[in-house]
C-alpha cells in the first residue's frame, strides 16, 4: 500500500524474516567453547597422507626434557622463563609395524614457517628435524603436514592438571594415561602409551588415523614405560 502504513500482519512478517536472516548467520551459542570439537570437524576436511597406516602424535613434557638434558637442552625451549608444559614432539607417520623415516625430497623448513609453529613446538631446531625425518614420509607437502600436525594437537586435550605444575609430581604411568582418557572422550587405553626414561615420564604418545580419530596402536603401547612411578618436574619461570 503506497504511502500508508504496513500492517501489523506485514510488521510482524517482516521482523519474523529478519530474525530468520540474522539466525542464518550465528554460530550456535557454544561453537568456540569446544575447540576438541572444532579440531574434529576441521581435520575431517585436511588433505590425507599416504604411504603409511596411520599416526602417532607425541607430546612432549618439556621439563623433563630440559632437567634431563641438563647443558645440553635447546635453549630456545629450556631458557629460564620459558614455562612450557606439554609441547609436541612431533607427529609421525607408522607403519603397523615399524615406520618410514628421512624420506627425502626438501627438507628445509624456512624461518616463517617456523615462527608459526612456536605455539606448539618452542625449537626451530626441533621443527627442521621433525619436517625431515617424520614430515617428509608423510605424503603431504610441508604446508599441509603442518596443517595436519595443527590439527592433531588441537584434537588433543590436555588434562586440566598438567597445563600448570608448579612443584615436582610424583605419579604411575597409569595415572597419566587415565588422566588424557578421562579429558578426551573417545580415546582408550589401546590408543595411548607414556614413554619414560629411569626418572622422568618424557612423553604422552596418542595413535590416529589419517583423519584424526583416536586408534588402537598395539605395537606403540607394547612399548610404553613399565616404571612404578616416573617424576613430572615443575614447568620453569613464568
Amino acid at each position: 500500500m503506497p504511502g500508508g502504513r504496513r500492517s501489523p500482519l506485514r510488521l510482524a512478517a517482516l521482523l519474523f524474516a529478519g530474525l530468520a536472516l540474522a539466525g542464518c548467520d550465528q554460530q550456535p551459542a557454544d561453537a568456540d567453547a569446544n575447540p576438541q570439537q572444532a579440531a574434529i570437524d576441521a581435520g575431517k576436511n585436511i588433505p590425507l597422507g599416504k604411504g603409511f597406516d596411520f599416526y602417532v602424535l607425541s607430546l612432549s613434557w618439556s621439563p623433563s626434557y630440559c632437567e634431563a638434558e641438563g647443558e645440553n637442552a635447546n635453549r630456545q625451549q629450556c631458557a629460564s622463563g620459558r614455562p612450557y608444559a606439554f609441547v609436541v614432539h612431533g607427529l609421525w607417520p607408522q607403519f603397523e609395524r615399524g615406520f618410514p623415516e628421512d624420506c627425502g625430497g626438501n627438507s628445509d623448513v624456512d624461518n616463517d614457517t617456523a615462527r608459526s609453529l612456536y605455539d606448539l613446538m618452542p625449537s626451530a631446531g626441533l621443527i627442521r628435524h621433525q619436517w625431515r625425518k617424520h614430515g617428509t614420509c608423510s605424503g603431504l607437502s610441508q604446508a599441509d603436514y603442518f596443517k595436519v600436525l595443527r590439527f592433531a594437537r588441537e584434537r588433543v586435550v590436555v588434562p586440566e592438571e598438567f597445563r600448570r605444575l608448579d612443584d615436582y609430581r610424583t605419579l604411575s604411568p597409569g595415572e597419566a594415561e587415565q588422566s588424557f582418557i578421562r579429558a578426551n572422550p573417545g580415546l582408550d587405553a589401546s590408543d595411548v602409551a607414556v614413554s619414560c626414561d629411569r626418572r622422568y615420564l618424557r612423553e604422552i604418545r596418542i595413535c590416529m588415523t589419517k583423519d584424526l580419530d583416536f586408534r588402537a596402536c598395539p605395537e606403540i603401547d607394547r612399548r610404553a614405560c613399565k616404571a612404578a612411578e616416573v617424576t613430572m618436574p615443575p614447568m620453569r619461570g613464568g
